[in-house]
């Protein structure tokens, strides 16, 4: 994927905040209804939220450092590399999400979770958004981020991004699902 560097962080700003959007129709809800699962082994739609900060922990400091760190001028386009493109676009929701394997870390299934799960979501959006804005002063295709599952693969910082987003978007979908199984008037609340 080759693109106009600002057209793809101007993409990535107005996902983030359509996710900010979705989480405070998620904040609405009542905390019950966050916490039931559809399913005994699926997860809540908090643990889903739950899920995503665990990852935010990890990609929000990689990210702030490697920009700090990054002594690479910004250039106008960005060539998206072979496994960053990969990874990214396996993110993408899509109408049947397939199942992926979840690192034990990053598994928030019988967590016990209050909206306070929200809010630490809503803070790691704006820290992204912030990010974002910081990224324009430097190459999001020279400046590298290593991945979570290992330290040693480093992604284009164009990549990690629309890795990390297109993810959290995967996962507020997967949030909205859970609530489909909730009683009627709940589900009606959520409909879009």
């Amino acid at each position: 994927m080759t693109t106009n560097a600002n057209t793809l962080r101007d993409d990535l700003i107005a996902r983030t905040q359509q996710i900010l959007t979705e989480l405070e129709m998620l904040k609405q809800m009542p905390a019950e209804e966050l916490n039931r699962r559809p399913a005994p082994d699926a997860w809540s739609t908090l643990e889903c939220i739950e899920h995503l900060s665990l990852y935010g922990d990890f990609y929000l400091p990689e990210i702030e450092t490697r920009i700090r760190q990054s002594r690479h001028q910004p250039e106008p386009v960005f060539k998206s590399g072979l496994l960053g493109n990969y990874f990214a676009m396996s993110m993408l929701p899509k109408e049947k999400l397939n199942k992926m394997k979840t690192f034990k870390d990053k598994n928030p299934i019988g967590s016990r979770l209050d909206k306070t799960a929200i809010d630490r979501l809503v803070q790691q959006q704006e820290k992204m958004l912030d990010l974002l804005e910081q990224s324009k002063s430097v190459s999001i295709n020279r400046t590298k981020t290593a991945i979570s599952i290992s330290t040693l693969i480093k992604l284009k910082l164009g990549d990690t991004f629309r890795f990390v987003i297109y993810h959290n978007q995967r996962h507020i979908v997967q949030a909205f699902r859970a609530l489909e199984h909730a009683p009627a008037g709940i589900a009606a609340a959520v409909a879009r």
